[in-house]
This record gives structure tokens, sequence and C-alpha cells, in this order.
């Protein structure tokens, strides 16, 4: 590992996600869709554990091996002269030695950041983890990452409004996110929330940064800046829109055998000059 290079991109996300600005963060799934985040201007590339998943044939909620996002999550580090913050899952085993592991594997893969969860996908849904594992968990990724000397931003995600028992949600969501950022974390994920008024009470609740996953019925970023959000991701939506794309295409060549679908395409050199 070149140390003093990952402590330097490590600084930058962090200096990102604590800064005046919001940052945001188009999630990428392989080399080509990072080279066009980046040449777009955003000055990290986060990734889609979703999208990475489906482009290898696996489902998404860790059905992918670690070694296998590993190597995409290395593969994309490798691309850009970007920090890369990865989302690990539930950092592929529950207890706290698995966490720190993997925390360590992804910078070794060349990351400086990455998303932890605390819940696991189960045949009836998300479950969350007990309370106290989560925070050990959290704790245990903050140690491994000082072992190193690399200010690493681990980016908490807390299942509260998905993987929730609770009656209560949003203190659940609260109370774990308040907890995770005491055990080490940089930043907060609290995902599937798109009321405005509901975002506004995390961000009045939760002692740290946090990040919003945006969708559709999302606020806009002007208006999640305002609020006070620190950083918002798209999850694996562009993967999705591409899919969709290819799926419009196909039908088009199937049914009517036109082909208008590729007027917007990018060109053969275009294409080539991102990735040289």
């Amino acid at each position: 590992m070149n140390i003093p290079a990952l402590i330097a991109k490590a600084q930058k996300l962090q200096s990102l996600v604590t800064g005046p600005e919001i940052l945001v963060l188009p999630n990428v799934w392989d080399a080509g869709s990072t080279r066009i985040v980046a040449d777009a201007g955003f000055q990290v590339i986060a990734t889609s554990s979703a999208g990475i998943a489906w482009s290898l044939g696996y489902a998404d909620g860790e059905n992918i091996q670690r070694n296998d996002m590993l190597f995409m999550v290395q593969r994309i580090s490798h691309t850009v002269d970007l920090p890369v913050t990865a989302d690990m899952e539930a950092g592929y085993g529950e207890n706290p030695e698995a966490v720190a592991e993997t925390l360590l594997e992804t910078l070794k893969a060349g990351a400086v950041g990455a998303n932890f969860e605390d819940s696991l996908s189960k045949p009836k849904g998300r479950e969350l983890l007990e309370f106290k594992l989560s925070v050990e968990r959290i704790q245990a990724a903050r140690v491994a990452a000082n072992s190193v000397d690399v200010p690493f931003v681990i980016n908490a995600r807390t299942d509260g409004f998905y993987g929730s028992r609770n009656d209560d949600p949003f203190n659940e969501a609260v109370q774990r996110a308040n907890a995770y950022l005491e055990a080490g974390a940089d930043s907060v994920f609290v995902p599937f929330v798109n009321n405005k008024n509901l975002i506004t009470r995390l961000v009045k609740e939760i002692d740290g940064p946090i990040n919003i996953l945006l969708g559709p019925s999302s606020p806009t970023i002007p208006e999640l800046k305002e609020i006070g959000v620190a950083r918002v991701s798209i999850g694996g939506l562009f993967s999705l829109m591409s899919y969709a794309n290819i799926r419009k295409a196909c039908t088009k060549i199937h049914d009517g055998g036109t082909y208008s679908w590729a007027q917007n395409a990018l060109t053969h050199p275009e294409m080539n000059e991102l990735m040289s």
C-alpha cells in the first residue's frame, strides 16, 4: 500500500464530508462508469454495492463474495486518481473482527472510505443487528483504520427506517446514528428517508454529518444542502437507469427493428478517450 497517497486521499475525503458544501456522490459500478463520473467533475468516487453485484451476476444484499467486491473496488480505485469510498454492505461478517478485516482489505484495494450497514438481508426482509454488536462493529473498524495511521472515512449506515421492528423507527435511527458517531464513525448514512421535514429532524438530532440516499421523490440537492445534509448518494440508480435503457433498446430492436435508441449513445472514440 502507498500509505502517503492513501492518507492524502483520505484527508481530502474527510475535508469534503465536513466542509461547507454538500458532497454529491453519483455511485459507480465499474471502470467505465467511474471515468464518466470523474470526467463530469465530481471530486470523489463512490461505489454502488448493488451495481457491482448486478454486473457480476448476483442479487444485491451481500450475495456477492467479498473477494469479488474487493476486486471491483480495486479496479475502480486504480481507474482514477481520486478518493474512493466503497459500499462494503454489512462488512461480510457479523462479528466486529470481520468488519475490521474488511476495512483493511478495502484500504488495500485503494479505497479510503467505506459504508458499513447495520442490517442483514433475510428471507422476510432486512433485519437489524443487535444494538451493542452494531456499535462494537464500528469501534472495531475505527481501531483497524487507526492501526495503519490512515484517516479512513467510515460512513456508518443505519437501517432504522428499513429493517427496524421498533414502533419508533425515527428514535431507533437517531440512537444508532449517534452511537456509531461516538464509536468512531465519521458520518452516518440514513437511507430510505425522503420526507423533507423528517430529514430536517434527523439533521437536528444527529450529532454529525449525515448522508441521505437520493431518489425520484427526494428533496432537491440545494434543498438538502439548506437543511444541513452533508453528503448525498444515489445507490444503484445509475446502473438501474443503464439497464432500463438496454431493456428499451432491446424492445425496439425486437419489435420494430429500429435504431433511434442509439442516437444519444457515446461514440466509440469518445469512450476510448475516456478510458485512455
